[in-house]
């Protein structure tokens, strides 16, 4: 085996990923230098050099996270399960609200001046807790009331910290989570218990966020409101995020208006984050779009051709849960600017402007990584 093979792994999903990073440059200098000189009256470069240092710092998180051995990930999910819990209740609790949000989602990192979205890192701890027990039990064998302690509780625990403030977080979290189940052979007669139970749950939260809305402000209100201006030109002002999005991806036509050129990005909020991609066809027209989509469907792929060239059932797992929830993620992104689904909040992994949110998409990257360089030590390739 090469050292390069040892220090990269996968090369195919690196150069993906080394795509993705460096194409984000153009539409995240286009959609914030105008932004960050009038709003923010900072230098026009101020959050490309930021994108930039996030980036950076993403790649050798990413790169020392390679290094690891995937193994250890499993002892370390025991760690840091109550970790995660503590630092979910806490932004429940505490948090700080960030971008016109009416929830706390973030906590403020003392020293250095970075707000930390907890959601993320929660969700590469739940998936790779679920992961090893999965790995570990003969799931065909297993009576429901088995799981239930082990697996669902912790699963539940964390994603109905995660619900009350951040409603897409919590629903791509479980939605990755199933897919995992049913690929690792999670009986589906199992999953139809858990959804019994679930919806019990959620109907439960809902007539209590309605009975003391004090204790819940605005959530359900913001979810129905979503729904309900989905698709609809009746409200405007409610809708005034997704029709400049459509306005944006109108102009961009096959090829696009130019690198930099893009006029919706001074009237779109979230220009270089939840809507980064509608700048981008907006300025690399519907074939620079298609590229993009391109890019994430062939690292879905690569993901796909890890899980069945490993043999361990946990790295088989933490890549498919790791995998699956940075895909989802980034197809969400795209169908939240092309109106295929109500407005979510979450960033297209790796292109996006933010600090926390890429360094987890980095972190999981570093561990599915790590797993295939296994199976290059095993090949001797």
């Amino acid at each position: 085996m090469s050292t390069k093979s040892l220090i990269f792994g996968d090369k195919v999903l690196l150069v993906i990923v080394l795509l993705l990073s460096l194409f984000s440059f153009f539409p995240v200098f286009s959609s914030s230098s105008y932004l960050s000189y009038v709003i923010d009256g900072s230098s026009p470069i101020y959050y490309l050099v930021k994108h930039l240092i996030v980036i950076l710092f993403g790649f050798i998180l990413m790169l020392s996270i390679k290094l690891v051995p995937f193994k250890l990930f499993r002892g370390m999910s025991i760690i840091l399960l109550p970790i995660g819990l503590a630092l979910l209740a806490y932004t429940l609790s505490k948090g700080t609200i960030i971008g016109g949000s009416v929830a706390s989602r973030w906590i403020d990192i003392p020293f250095i001046g970075i707000s930390f979205q907890t959601s993320s890192l929660a969700a590469i701890i739940i998936i790779t807790y679920s992961a090893r027990y999965l790995s570990k039990v003969e799931l065909s064998k297993t009576k429901f009331s088995e799981t239930l302690l082990p697996l669902w509780l912790p699963i539940f625990a964390y994603v109905f910290l995660i619900f009350p403030v951040n409603f897409s977080s919590a629903f791509l979290i479980f939605t990755a989570l199933v897919i995992t189940l049913c690929i690792s052979g999670f009986p589906l007669r199992h999953l139809f218990k858990v959804f019994l139970i679930l919806g019990f749950i959620l109907t439960t939260f809902f007539f209590t966020a309605k009975t003391f809305p004090d204790k819940f402000p605005n959530r359900i209100d913001t979810w129905l409101s979503r729904i309900e201006n989905f698709g609809s030109n009746k409200n405007l002002d409610a809708s005034y995020q997704i029709e400049r999005a459509k306005m944006a991806i109108n102009n961009g036509g096959l090829i696009g208006v130019g690198a930099g050129k893009s006029i919706m990005k001074n009237h779109l909020p979230q220009s270089n984050s939840d809507f980064i991609f509608a700048i981008i066809v907006e300025e690399w027209g519907a074939l620079g779009g298609a590229f993009i989509i391109s890019l994430y469907i062939l690292m879905f792929f690569r993901f796909l051709s890890i899980t069945h060239r490993i043999d361990d059932r946990f790295g088989k797992i933490l890549v498919s849960g790791l995998g699956v929830f940075i895909i989802i993620q980034a197809f969400t992104n795209i169908s939240v600017a092309t109106q295929i689904i109500p407005v979510t909040g979450q960033n297209l992994p790796l292109i996006s402007s933010g600090g926390s949110s890429a360094w987890m998409t980095c972190i999981s990257l570093g561990m599915i990584l790590s797993v295939s360089s296994s199976i290059k030590k095993k090949n001797g390739k």
